[in-house]
């Protein structure tokens, strides 16, 4: 990248404030000082460098409603638009909503690749394609940029499951590591110049990340010009000397970490060359100058973008990021979506997911948006006076969950004397607090008790369950009496994701009435984790309403259905399915949604199920109903959205960005669990497509693959080594958008490849009869292998097919290109 004249001025800065740290400062600098952000240096004129967690919205320093945030659909419906201008438009808004919560670095986008369906955490990647990956991340991280906030691509690199994720070693030959798992990053860093990468916890090859030196010093930096700042992961960072010699330029969080003090130490004893604290410290100061935040250099962004309208860019990043994976014909007609909503047609919604959507992943990227429009708020909003019905049907869950609907709560904190020292708003039942992100005047030092306060006015009368999750002592009252007092001791969990996340413990049931409001109270005993490196209170105030036969409910929805003219049964996981912390076990929806979407379909022909998970699941009655729309994790407005398209006011943009298999059992790569500490890579080039296609295994749905609600026609392909043009016409009776994907396939493969992959693609739009032609770079690398033998990129010369298509296994045109 050329250096600009703000690039120097920007540069001379960075060495002018360096010369005037002494080691201390500068080793200090290099530490965070508390869970979020780096001290700041007054006499340099550096203010302090602050992060936070970004893929979906922006928490800003603080875990609470008071400071809500927008909530957009999760990555891999962002991922599923395919189009890098939306990410870009998506990361405008994050950098908006950062500027408004003093945030200069978001930790985001993660990158990492669909490599088994299992993957606990792929709501929050991308794709299984790396090219698409790359493609995507771009997008987002320029769009970030273009507001003046910096990004961390994450989690360099090899951080593709969940299980023993701290400690695991991913063994990954040569090849498929530069061709697959690096090569997102590779793309990021070129096509959008990121300021910041996160390395991940994980070895690979045997080696921390956070101390991978060739990884990072000699690929990242030296091969592909990174300039940025290498930031851990969070309690990443294990070894003062390893991690400087490394790379890694800030350890994250503090105040207690292997650097700062120990840093300075290791220099003076000779352990550590004063240069390699130079060099990370550069890196600081040059992320600090482009944020706009360290004085005589001029930020990279001085002026922000126009503002955004972040409730309409959601829905529409939801409408866009839909996949109709099925839309058949009903009785001869023509196919059932978009429904017909004109007067006395009637829908019969179904699910709890439908009231109580799912709008995004758990873990560290959770924000609390100021509003969350559900599938039923979106229809009930969209359709007239008594055209829908809503039936809960089945539960995907029938455990207790953060108290949530008709709870009002708060936190207070109280010393050891009972006197208040502060307190703050609670959205549900959940509270996590790490490090300093407290209520104001709290400290951990002070702090004895915490009570869950407030009332809660149920939605249905019977027996209702209330429970906690989270270790230490508790304390439970509902309705002026104590249900439950004891104490939650550490189970065989191994990821404190896990641990708070995980089982639920029932504490007391008794019997309420509907409308009528009872107060609630959890009080908890504050450990003493003062001496912990890192500080955090994490728990849960749990409840679940009344349990009535599943088989029941499921007799309820379907006599409701019968008297539908269209059934839409919303289908859902859970934070027990899907979440960071640990992987799945298996693709199976939980409860008994199969069941009800089987009942469902027999008795109304104009079925459409709703499928709200943020990554593949088994749909064994995918056959049996008129239309299936994914909507993975949809953000704060997935309502209004999914009423926009049901109902033909926009059209599902959506195009799958990773296979979707027919049953578990067919899935090529599901290994996600060490042996031995050691996650081996045996597939090695064969992950997603191309493994379906090597092995010979049909999905349910290809890669790529996604409807619109118009039809169109290709009808010209032409190629070279550079570019393919492809002509295709709307011959629909509507405007439309469609992704033109192109796949190469090597006609007599010299060397093993896959049997085609993904090299290009754009979205066009169209109105009813009209063409439109649009040309696609072949990149380079779409032709090249890592040479194992020679450490270095070499293009495969012969023949090759390029095809033109709808999705992977929907090819349309082709046309022959010799090299």
């Amino acid at each position: 990248m050329a250096v600009t004249d703000a690039d120097q001025v920007r540069n001379d800065a960075v060495e002018t404030a360096l010369g005037k740290l002494d080691l201390d400062t500068k080793t200090r600098l290099l530490a965070g000082q508390d869970m979020w952000s780096l001290p700041a240096v007054p006499e340099i004129g550096l203010k302090s460098l602050v992060f936070s967690d970004g893929p979906i919205g922006v928490r800003g320093v603080r875990w609470t409603a008071d400071d809500p945030s927008i909530a957009l659909p999760s990555p891999t419906a962002l991922a599923a638009a395919w189009d890098p201008e939306l990410a870009r438009r998506a990361g405008r808004l994050l950098a908006q909503e950062a500027r408004r919560k003093g945030v200069h670095v978001l930790l985001a986008p993660t990158v990492n690749l669909h490599r088994s369906p299992l993957g606990g955490r792929h709501f929050e990647c991308y794709s299984e394609d790396p090219y698409l990956t790359g493609a995507v991340g771009s997008g987002y991280v320029n769009g970030v940029q273009d507001g003046g906030v910096g990004t961390t691509v994450k989690h360099f690199v090899g951080n593709d499951a969940e299980t023993e994720r701290f400690t695991v070693d991913s063994v990954i030959a040569p090849r498929p590591l530069r061709e697959l798992y690096l090569a997102p990053f590779e793309a990021i860093v070129a096509n959008a110049h990121p300021w910041g990468i996160m390395t991940a916890y994980n070895r690979v090859n045997g080696v921390f990340m956070s101390e991978n030196t060739h990884l990072v010093n000699e690929v990242l930096r030296a091969e592909w010009g990174f300039d940025g700042a290498n930031v851990s992961d969070w309690m990443a960072a294990r070894s003062t000397t390893g991690d400087i010699l490394g790379g890694l330029d800030v350890v994250m969080p503090g105040p207690v970490t292997v650097y700062g003090t120990p840093l300075a130490e290791a220099v003076r004893s000779g352990e550590v060359p004063e240069s390699a604290v130079d060099d990370a410290v550069r890196n600081v100061l040059r992320l600090a100058a482009r944020v706009g935040i360290l004085e005589g250099a001029p930020a990279v962004v001085g002026e922000a973008p126009a503002p955004v309208d972040g409730q309409a860019l959601a829905r529409e990043l939801a409408a866009r990021g839909f996949v109709l994976v099925r839309n058949e014909p009903v009785s001869g007609e023509g196919p059932l979506l978009p429904l017909d909503a004109s007067a006395g047609r009637t829908v019969a919604l179904i699910g709890a997911a439908a009231r109580d959507a799912r709008v995004l992943g758990g873990g560290s990227a959770t924000v609390f948006p100021e509003r969350i429009v559900s599938p039923l708020d979106g229809l009930t909003e969209a359709l007239p006076d008594g055209a829908l019905t809503f039936s809960v049907g089945a539960d995907p869950s029938d455990e207790l969950t953060p108290a949530d609907k008709g709870f009002e709560l708060r936190a207070i904190c109280r010393d050891a004397s009972g006197a208040v020292l502060g307190s703050g708003s609670l959205p549900t039942g959940q509270l996590q607090w790490i490090g300093d992100d407290l209520p104001e005047g709290v400290t951990y030092e002070t702090m004895a008790t915490i009570e869950v306060v407030g009332t809660f006015v149920p939605r249905e009368s019977g027996e209702h369950a209330f429970g906690t999750r989270g270790l230490g002592a508790f304390s439970l009252a509902v309705g002026g009496e104590v249900r439950w007092h004891g104490v939650q001791q550490m189970g065989n969990e191994a990821d404190p994701f896990e641990a708070f996340f995980g089982a639920p413990n029932e504490r007391a049931r008794l019997t309420l009435t509907e409308g009528e409001a009872v107060e609630v109270s959890l009080t908890y005993q504050v450990p003493d984790v003062t001496t912990l490196p890192l500080k955090a209170i994490m728990f849960s105030f749990l409840h679940l309403g009344p349990q009535r036969s599943a088989d029941e409910l499921i007799a309820e929805a379907v006599e409701a259905a019968r008297a539908a003219d269209t059934a839409v049964v919303v289908v859902a996981t859970t934070e027990r399915v899907e979440s960071e912390g640990f992987d799945r076990k298996d693709l199976t929806l939980p409860g008994r949604q199969n069941d009800l979407v089987r009942a469902v379909a027999a008795v109304n022909p104009n079925t459409v199920v709703v499928v709200n998970a943020g990554s593949p699941v088994e749909l064994p009655w995918r056959e049996e109903v008129a239309a299936v729309l994914l909507t993975w994790f949809p953000g704060q407005e997935g309502g209004a959205a999914l009423a926009d398209v049901l109902l033909g006011e926009a059209e599902p943009g959506g195009r799958l960005p990773t296979t979707w298999p027919a049953e578990f059992a067919d899935a090529p790569v599901t290994e996600v669990t060490p042996t031995e500490g050691r996650l081996e890579y045996t597939e090695g080039l064969f992950i997603g497509y191309r493994a379906y296609e090597k092995h010979g295994i049909a999905p349910a749905f290809p890669f790529g693959h996604g409807l619109g609600y118009t039809d169109w026609a290709y009808e010209s392909l032409e190629a070279t080594p550079a570019r393919a043009t492809v002509r295709v016409t709307n011959t629909g009776t509507r405007a439309g958008r469609e992704t033109v994907q192109v796949y190469l396939a090597p006609l007599a493969d010299t060397v093993e490849r896959p049997a085609s992959w993904l090299a290009g693609f754009a979205s066009v739009t169209a109105g009813p009869g009209e063409s439109v032609e649009v040309e696609i770079a072949l990149p380079e690398r779409a032709f090249e292998i890592w040479d194992e033998s020679a450490h270095s990129w070499q293009r495969i010369g012969g023949g090759y097919e390029v095809r033109a298509g709808r999705s992977h296994g929907d090819t349309r045109l082709t046309a022959s290109l010799d090299l």
